[in-house]
């Protein structure tokens, strides 16, 4: 009977066959990664090749909206304006302008 010596002092380098299946399973899931990558690349082509070369101007809703959200004024001009920030500096101003 093996004592438990003996098993740890057996020599055992690489002539057991128990990971005799990675080697080609990583191939394999290699080689399905690289065949799903171009599919993918194929598919993405075909998608913007179907795309137009330009697509119509937005400008016409947009100049719609702005004259549609006009900004009116609830106090009507008879109230001050009072800011509890200040008012910005000469630097600020043309920073943000």
């Amino acid at each position: 009977m093996l004592t438990a010596a003996q098993v740890l002092a057996e020599n055992n380098f690489g002539d057991t066959r128990t990971g005799g299946l990675a080697g080609p399973m990583g191939l394999f899931l290699i080689l399905l990664l690289a065949a799903a990558t171009i599919l993918l690349i194929r598919n993405m082509n075909a998608r913007l090749r179907r795309l137009p070369d330009r697509f119509p101007q937005q400008g016409r809703s947009v100049d719609a909206t702005r004259t549609d959200a006009s900004v009116v004024d609830p106090t009507d001009g008879t109230s001050t304006h009072d800011s509890s920030t200040p008012a910005p500096n000469g630097h600020q101003q043309q920073r943000n302008g």
